[in-house]
């Protein structure tokens, strides 16, 4: 199982500080850009920034349990803008009493892309509940 842990990095472009997941002490938006790069697509991962704190729909718990998803989608990364519509990068999240899993991941922006390479990242759940409880205290 992966690990997950979330740290506030430097503020966007648009506002204050922003949260970046890191998937085995590894930040998302690192494994995306490297994904990207391995597959040819361009613009490639170097978009993606963390999330600004005015885009979480619902609580920050609800958001990362995949309660306030759109149309089954949550939103991980948003654009290094600090836009969330610009450029960001969303997953099906689904939660048992075990477990949690990232997977489905997509671009809205560029729908043609296959992610099907990218993750599955499974957590368990105590570890990743004790994660977001971290950082939505914050």
């Amino acid at each position: 199982m992966a690990t997950l842990r979330f740290e506030f990095h430097p503020p966007s472009l648009t506002g204050g500080p922003v949260l970046v997941p890191y998937v085995d002490d590894v930040a998302l938006t690192e494994l995306i850009d490297r994904f990207e790069l391995a597959e040819g697509m361009s613009p490639a991962g170097d978009a993606y920034g963390g999330l600004p704190q005015d885009c979480f729909r619902g609580t920050k718990t609800d958001h990362f349990h995949g309660l306030a998803a759109e149309e089954g989608k949550s939103l991980l990364l948003a654009c290094s803008c600090g836009s969330e519509g610009c450029w960001p990068l969303l997953a099906r999240i689904t939660v048992t009493e075990d477990d949690v899993v990232w997977d489905s991941f997509g671009q809205p922006r560029r729908p043609e892309r296959d992610y099907r390479g990218f993750g599955p990242f499974r957590f368990a759940r105590a570890q990743y509940d004790a994660a977001v409880l971290r950082f939505a205290s914050a």
